[in-house]
């Protein structure tokens, strides 16, 4: 009785909202795999794009998994760890954004049956990075070194890994020109880490083929004034004259004092001015310098070392052309620094899944079924490839079990052949990308899924759900439906 009469103890704020067990942990999968959904149909070279209309007006249409993920207006807080771990992938390797985020959505998707039935978070947590361990160890072990090859022949290898980023691209149809120009832009800065020493420059017109590399300093509009046409736009082995200094028409209103007794002399303090600039110009031209540089009274001029020079129609391709030289740029930086290259068109998620379901007969418990949980979430991204391609995924892929199944272990490059719909040996095509990519997203997908899953318990105080309720308000009827895009409370009861 005693008992009874004890008052209540409020430890949060009232209006608070808090959702916790196993229906919150359920939401915040269905939520994560929702938001993987949305890039699902992007992956791989017959992926499609996304058109992307925020409230400013602006349109963006592209297949980059980053760029998606950034613009897409997600208010969950669980899904937001996979704009994160999308934009961690593409500012370290520069690749690779989609297939993270598909395979922490598909880790995720696998361990939901278990966790309905009541299996506890930290033993899937657990097998999780275990086998995240050992298909990092398999991949290193398959990965092949591109180091101790000419000059030439690591700039062919180099072009390869570029073409196949780029044949998942919009610019997929050039790959193979571009591809050199990227490889041949990244060497000419040498060892230099700053990528921002390679400018793109974006001229609207003409087509992708007439887009050029500048090995040099280059101008989108070097003269704005009339006559300027008669310029010349080309100079060789010029002297140059670097400054720091400002060349424009500037009044004297620091460091001077000016005393006047007459209106008249207010010229001759314009006189002055003009004197001090024209002085400036004089020492210009008596230096003998054909172009002359400055960081102040001219602009902020160019400082890259190479050169890309877009060409195209409509501004939305060239921007699109432009991100995704982006990212081809970055992996070949990343395979330039970290010199191993694995076999790409799924062909090595297929192996480190083959390889995980043979490591898990030897686990006795509840572990072999989250090991092979893991080892068929893998298969996603020969399964997408197919899929996107218009492919019977269940007919590849029982092509490529049966051929990664060979104990020779001759089937372990094979992957998923997107022009004639069947199987080939993708390191054989040159179908490549680097050993860092592939690591980086299963590390990065599995740490993902794993926080997703630790978390039991989620609350919102009403300040951020009132927030949240403004954000779903504003979003209600402007596209996609669905948990991870729309504000609103959980499952659990309001504190009063």
């Amino acid at each position: 009785m005693s008992a009874m009469l004890q008052p209540q103890i409020l430890l949060l704020k009232e209006g608070t909202d808090t959702s916790q067990g196993k229906p919150q942990l359920v939401s915040n999968i269905n939520a994560c795999t929702a938001v993987a959904d949305v890039v699902r149909t992007t992956l791989g070279p017959r992926g499609m794009d996304k058109l992307i209309h925020d409230d400013k007006g602006s349109v963006t249409i592209s297949n980059d998994g980053a760029t998606i993920m950034k613009l897409l207006d997600i208010v969950h807080p669980a899904a937001k760890i996979l704009v994160d771990i999308a934009k961690s992938q593409d500012s370290e390797v520069g690749d690779g954004t989609t297939t993270v985020v598909l395979l922490a959505g598909e880790f995720l998707k696998e361990a939901k049956p278990f966790i309905e039935d009541g299996v506890h978070p930290q033993l899937l947590i657990r097998s999780y990075r275990a086998a995240s361990t050992l298909a990092i160890e398999r991949v290193k072990e398959l990965a092949t070194s591109i180091e101790g090859k000419s000059l030439e022949e690591k700039k062919g290898l180099l072009a390869k890994c570029a073409a196949t980023t780029l044949s998942s691209k919009l610019i997929g149809g050039e790959k193979e020109f571009f591809a050199s120009m990227v490889v041949d832009s990244v060497i000419a800065i040498g060892s230099e880490d700053r990528l921002n020493m390679i400018g793109i420059k974006k001229v609207p017109g003409g087509n992708m083929r007439d887009s050029f590399l500048v090995n040099g300093v280059a101008f989108k509009k070097t003269f704005s004034y009339a006559g300027f046409e008669q310029q010349p736009k080309k100079f060789l082995n010029p002297k140059l004259l670097l400054l720091n200094i400002e060349l424009e028409l500037k009044s004297e209103k620091e460091n001077a004092e000016i005393r006047l007794t007459d209106p008249s002399q207010y010229q001759s303090i314009v006189d002055a001015e003009w004197n001090i600039i024209y002085d400036k110009l004089d020492k210009c031209v008596q230096s003998g310098a054909k172009v002359v540089l400055s960081r102040l009274a001219i602009g902020d001029l160019a400082t890259q070392n190479s050169n890309l020079v877009l060409r195209g129609g409509a501004d939305q391709f060239i921007e699109e052309a432009e991100r995704s030289l982006h990212d081809a740029i970055m992996i070949v930086r990343r395979a330039l620094k970290n010199s191993t290259v694995v076999a790409g068109g799924g062909a090595i998620d297929m192996e480190i899944s083959r390889y995980l379901r043979q490591h898990a007969r030897t686990i006795a418990g509840k572990s072999q079924l989250f090991i092979n949980s893991y080892a068929k979430a893998l298969e996603v991204i020969p399964r997408q490839l197919c899929d996107n391609a218009g492919f019977d995924a269940t007919d590849v892929l029982n092509k490529l079990r049966q051929k990664h199944a060979l104990p020779s272990g001759e089937g372990a490059p094979y992957g998923v052949d997107i022009n004639t719909g069947g199987i080939t040996d993708s390191f054989a095509n040159f179908v490549w990308e680097p050993a860092v990519v592939k690591i980086n997203a299963i590390n990065a997908a599995t740490e993902a899924a794993c926080l997703v899953l630790s978390v039991d318990e989620t609350v919102k105080n009403p300040k951020s759900e009132s927030a949240q309720g403004e954000a779903a308000a504003s979003a209600m009827g402007r596209g996609r439906g669905g948990a991870a895009f729309r504000g609103g409370r959980g499952r659990g009861m309001r504190r009063r």
